[in-house]
């Protein structure tokens, strides 16, 4: 008589459940990490299992239980499960890999909740053998008690990566797993991390060691006890059969199986321990679940910081070259050659430097009279000053992209972002310091008449003073921070600086000196900033297009914290015991 025991779905999980889902769905690791890909297959296979066995699963507790066959090739998962339901159910055969579609085969009444499709949705349905791995061959087999399903699935060690793949999925939609193996396979490396795994997972295991020499079964078995003791599966039953002959429909002996079918029928028939089995491997594949959301989070974690790692790459490029700009306006680099010719042309001779001092009270007429009289050097000394500029700004911003360029290239996650145009200023860069340098001394000018807009000297009528002072700004930016000589000038660009300094101040004073300057230049600083800013904004919008998100595995941690409290108040197993043979009875055969 069956035992009928109420299969409650457990409040919250599935929501929980859904949510992590969500999370798992959502999650994205789009940068060139080692940790990327092995992220998306565990995400894959974490969906899989949540939408192939476990909310479904949870849907129906009560639902048949299925047990799935899983072994090496050439094992015998297909002849055991054709002789458990005494009919040739699932074909064996000689050529490897034989089982290619799955064959689930069920009692006539279970036949329903199997083709409704709720386990395994991602696989259609058929009545007919296929060589397609998304068909599920639905077989009934009366002789098969009612409550229990075997799931013939394909090689785990199959050369067909779909096949191990579809064999990796099957398995983890199994309330038990079925290892078969044989005397000369049981110690495969494949097969035990696929054990490992399930048991891990908490998933009901138990195991036959298929084709046992007589002379041999006493001493395989102890090996494969040991294994088993090792792995921590001490408790898994364990059914040993010999070595022998088939019938002429492909089936072995019913006394050698008969141990197993007694077991899987007592098995079904008793609805406790089904419910224990499915609620043991419930409860042990939910609580696997934090462990490999952490590992998605922390992979998610790791996209974050590349591109934080990536960016900061960029930025430092484009800081060191504004910091070039800096410096070279402090120590008076830009003050030679051409700059510094047009300048002496445009204030005067040597005599004029040599004389400055004892004329202070004159230099308001002299320097009016020199841009009076001789426009052409004031123009040319600004078109000399806008060379200057624009060919620094030239160079930083090559360089920067360089440097920026060298840095993603060093980089797994930046160097799969890059392309060739991005080692290089933009096209129109020089064209963009044209028209910042042109700007900036507009910008100068309009400083001068403000400072300068109650004082006589820059009246209305006195355009080239203003003209002048502001060529004398300029060259004050170029020469010095507070353009306040240190003492740290040298040679010409010393003079040079006091000259500037001593004509500002015989015009403004020289706190409102302080002022214009300081002013001049954090305006140049902020407007090269802005410039190398667009140029790093190339390198940024490259890391923007693949999404990567500010904090991405939190959501993953968060929703993972809710499955294991769903689960804890679910108690699963709570109260619930599975009894199972003991494995040694099948070596005593």
């Amino acid at each position: 008589m069956t035992t009928q025991v109420a299969a409650v779905v457990p409040e919250g999980l599935p929501t929980a459940l859904g949510r992590l889902r969500a999370a798992i769905s959502a999650a994205d690791y789009p940068l060139s990490l080692t940790s990327a890909a092995e992220a998306r297959k565990v995400g894959a296979a974490l969906i899989a299992q949540l939408d192939d066995y476990l909310l479904p699963r949870l849907g129906r507790l009560d639902a048949p239980l299925l047990v799935v066959v899983g072994g090496s090739t050439g094992a015998g998962k297909s002849t055991l499960v054709n002789s458990l339901v005494q009919a040739r159910v699932s074909a064996p055969g000689v050529l490897r890999p034989t089982t290619r579609a799955p064959v689930l085969v069920c009692n006539p009444a279970d036949s329903q909740w199997f083709r409704q499709g709720d386990l395994l949705p991602g696989l259609t349905r058929t009545s007919q053998p296929s060589d397609d791995p998304h068909t599920l061959q639905l077989v009934a087999a009366p002789a098969l008690t009612p409550g229990l399903a075997f799931l013939d699935a394909p090689d785990i060690d199959s050369v067909v990566d779909q096949n191990r793949a579809l064999a990796a999925q099957l398995l983890a939609a199994a309330d038990l797993w079925l290892f078969v193996t044989t005397a000369s396979r049981y110690a495969d490396a494949v097969p035990w991390d696929l054990l490992r795994t399930a048991q891990l997972r908490g998933t009901v295991i138990a195991l036959v060691l298929d084709r046992v020499p007589e002379e041999a079964a006493v001493e395989v078995h102890a090996h494969l006890a040991e294994m088993l003791a090792a792995n921590e599966l001490a408790e898994a039953p364990l059914f040993v059969l010999p070595e022998t002959d088939v019938d002429g429909q492909g089936l072995l002996p019913p006394r050698d199986t008969a141990e197993l079918r007694t077991w899987f029928d007592r098995l079904a028939s008793d609805a406790s321990a089904r419910t224990a089995v499915v609620r043991q491997t419930l409860n042990g594949a939910v609580a696997a679940l934090g462990p490999a959301a952490d590992g998605l989070a922390a992979a998610a974690d790791e996209q974050a910081a590349a591109a934080r790692a990536l960016r900061e790459r960029v930025r430092a490029a484009y800081r060191g070259a504004s910091e070039t700009v800096e410096r070279s306006l402090k120590d008076g680099r830009l003050l030679r050659g051409e700059v510094l010719s047009r300048w002496h042309e445009f204030v005067g001779t040597g005599d004029f430097f040599r004389g400055l001092e004892a004329r202070i009270g004159r230099l308001r007429d002299r320097i009016t009279a020199a841009v009076t009289g001789r426009p052409q050097p004031g123009n040319q000394l600004k078109s000399a000053i806008e060379s200057q500029l624009t060919t620094l700004l030239r160079g930083v911003a090559a360089d920067a992209a360089e440097n920026a360029y060298t840095g993603w290239q060093a980089h797994p996650a930046g160097a799969a972002l890059l392309e060739p145009a991005l080692a290089r200023p933009t096209p129109d860069l020089p064209d963009r310091a044209d028209r910042l340098v042109r700007d900036w001394q507009r910008g100068v000018l309009e400083l001068v008449r403000q400072e300068g807009s109650d004082k006589r000297f820059v009246a209305r009528t006195a355009a080239y003073a203003v003209n002048a002072t502001g060529l004398a700004v300029m060259i004050a930016v170029f020469a010095s921070t507070a353009f306040i000589p240190t003492g740290l000038e040298i040679g010409t660009a010393a003079g040079t600086t006091l000259a500037a300094q001593k004509v500002l101040e015989a015009i403004f004073g020289d706190q409102a000196i302080r002022r214009l300057a300081a002013k001049a230049r954090q305006d140049l600083l902020d407007r090269v900033d802005g410039l190398l800013a667009d140029e790093a904004a190339r390198y940024f919008k490259r890391i923007e297009a693949v999404g990567v998100d500010a904090d991405p595995g939190s959501e993953l941690r968060a929703a993972a914290a809710e499955v294991e409290r769903a689960r804890s108040a679910a108690a699963l197993t709570g109260g619930i015991r599975l009894a199972l043979p003991d494995r040694d009875a099948g070596a005593q055969r």
